[in-house]
């Protein structure tokens, strides 16, 4: 239930955002700790890497403007799980010593109980960061870790692939792995292409894509609806985000009305299953439903943003080759 409210959280900022009002709240950093590393448990930085030959002191952007990096950092804590991904795709996870409690990804992560949504600045700064990655500020974060001089990224959830390249090339900047960076969204742009170019979807195809059982979905204008354009899928919540959130909640009885040729479901994580949906009323008539054409999505992948969306495009191609729409 944690995870499933986290996401929902999410969408809510996601859609305040993509109204142009401010995703910052003023408030208090909660007053619990969390135990401070043992300072044996710190990484060391890729040897291979010195400031010297990465150009530090570097000045990158971010959600807040400008940020100065006075030297390459090596003690990295990230509060986002994309931003945890990114980091260890572009080679710079030896310099990570604390993830939060989300960033499950890659395995090899140090998650801790530190949360990206209630952060908690006395328990962030026991880590001793050089540099703290955020994908949220809930209204006190980054000036208070301004005040004890650590510099702050805030990278938000992406809109598009291109915010999610920007931002591997921003932390690249940020880490000493200008080259590993540009390497990754190279090749994340070189798959996509490939995965369009050699996906065949007959024209008509629709789908339905379920956030969680109250029926939030992702209409084109958030990023997960966008990769779902890429291979010119039609998105019943399209006509239902009437306000562009990007995530509106639809009602069952509008899904049911809709017929989509596929569901593909993100909540499965929280105990729906393909075979719950034809208890729902109409839900079992649905072209979808009877022929099968479920897909449970993990949720991890489904609400990051970072290299691995390259395997959710990957798997929605997958599922769409040889569909025949209903119409």
């Amino acid at each position: 239930m944690r995870r499933i409210t986290l996401i929902l959280t999410l969408l809510a900022i996601v859609a305040c955002a993509s109204e142009g009002e401010s995703t910052t709240t003023t408030g208090e950093v909660a007053s619990t700790t969390t135990a401070a590393p043992d300072s044996t448990s710190s990484a060391a930085p890729d040897p291979t890497t010195t400031a010297a030959d990465t150009g530090f002191p570097v000045e990158v952007s971010d959600a807040n403007g400008e940020v100065t990096i006075g030297a390459m950092p090596e003690s990295i804590v990230s509060l986002s799980s994309t931003g945890t991904e990114m980091l260890f795709a572009i080679g710079a996870g030896e310099q990570v010593v604390a993830v939060d409690e989300f960033s499950t990804y890659p395995a090899k992560a140090p998650t801790t109980d530190l949360s990206g949504f209630t952060p908690n600045l006395e328990a962030i700064v026991g880590y001793e960061p050089d540099l703290v990655v955020i994908s949220f500020d809930p209204g006190e974060l980054v000036s208070g870790l301004e005040a004890v001089g650590v510099p702050t990224l805030l990278l938000p959830t992406a809109m598009s692939l291109d915010d999610s390249y920007t931002q591997l090339e921003v932390l690249g900047a940020a880490t000493g792995h200008v080259g590993e960076a540009a390497e990754v969204v190279a090749q994340m742009q070189g798959d996509i292409d490939e995965i369009v170019a050699t996906t065949t979807v007959p024209a008509g195809v629709t789908f339905y894509h379920e956030v969680d059982g109250t029926l939030f979905s992702a209409s084109s204008n958030s990023f997960l609806g966008q990769i779902y354009s890429l291979l010119g899928l039609t998105n019943i919540a399209d006509e239902a985000d009437t306000d562009d959130s990007g995530f509106p909640q639809l009602a069952s009885e509008y899904i049911v009305s809709q017929d989509p040729d596929i569901i593909y479901l993100a909540d499965v994580d929280f105990g729906v299953t393909p075979e719950s949906l034809s208890e729902r009323p109409g839900w079992a008539e649905m072209t979808a439903v009877q022929n099968g054409a479920i897909v449970p999505l993990e949720a991890y992948l489904a609400s990051n943003w970072g290299p691995r969306v390259v395997e959710l495009l990957e798997l929605i191609a997958g599922s769409v080759t040889g569909l025949v729409p209903a119409s």
